[in-house]
């Protein structure tokens, strides 16, 4: 498998601790936004949102792989610098979850703007009584703004082809699916793990290396 392909699974999972942060409130409120249903119900409609927010990742990734690789082949470019950009935005995302920096909250105020337009639309989905409202409102919950989103972009950005970007993308949300579907005393236990210093930095120092390898190939096609 592709290395990228591993790193954005990996990346979705250890960034999800800011999921929780983010998205943990949204997932405990539409909990009762749903008509009273058996506990299984309820699992379904959860599955059901993530799915919907999984498949606008993909879209977008698949958009913007296609505009990446659209836009160096009209202009002869290489992907040296889109892979420079994606090697730098990893280290952010490294010093992001050892929370010693966190310029990736930034990205977030850029779709901001593009989040007060969508979120009305949300409200109408309410209560979520249904497989098609849920997945709908999925996909309109995956136009939220995030930081660790838009840096994984990057990527799908670099990757060379509309599916390859997709599946980078798609591979993300994958990841952050354990968060955000465990409940109580498990998703606990998840965020004390997460706040454990030697996880924080282990998953760091997994991202700084592999951002500095990013950045080592870009540099290297660059010179040789």
């Amino acid at each position: 498998m592709n290395i990228d392909y591993v790193a954005a699974l990996l990346i979705g999972f250890l960034g999800s601790s800011h999921c929780l942060v983010m998205c943990g409130g949204i997932v405990a409120a539409l909990q009762f936004a749903m008509p009273a249903q058996s506990a299984w119900q309820k699992f379904r409609l959860q599955v059901l949102l993530s799915l919907g927010r999984l498949i606008t990742y993909a879209c977008f990734g698949g958009l913007v792989g296609y505009f990446g690789a659209t836009a160096m082949g009209i202009t002869g470019a290489t992907f040296i610098g889109l892979r420079l950009l994606a090697g730098l935005l990893l280290l952010a995302m490294a010093l992001y979850i050892a929370r010693l920096w966190f310029g990736l909250t930034r990205l977030e105020r850029a779709g901001q703007g593009l989040w007060r337009f969508i979120q009305p639309y949300t409200k109408r989905l309410l209560p979520l009584d249904s497989s098609v409202k849920a997945l709908s409102y999925g996909m309109l919950w995956g136009f939220l703004p995030c930081g660790l989103v838009y840096s994984t972009l990057s990527w799908s950005l670099a990757s060379g082809s509309a599916s390859s970007g997709a599946l980078i993308m798609l591979l993300f949300g994958v990841g952050t699916l354990p968060a955000l579907l465990v409940f109580g005393s498990a998703a606990n236990s998840l965020v004390k793990l997460k706040n454990q210093l030697w996880f924080r930095y282990s998953a760091a120092l997994l991202l700084a290396v592999y951002g500095f390898y990013t950045i080592w190939l870009a540099l290297h096609r660059l010179v040789f």
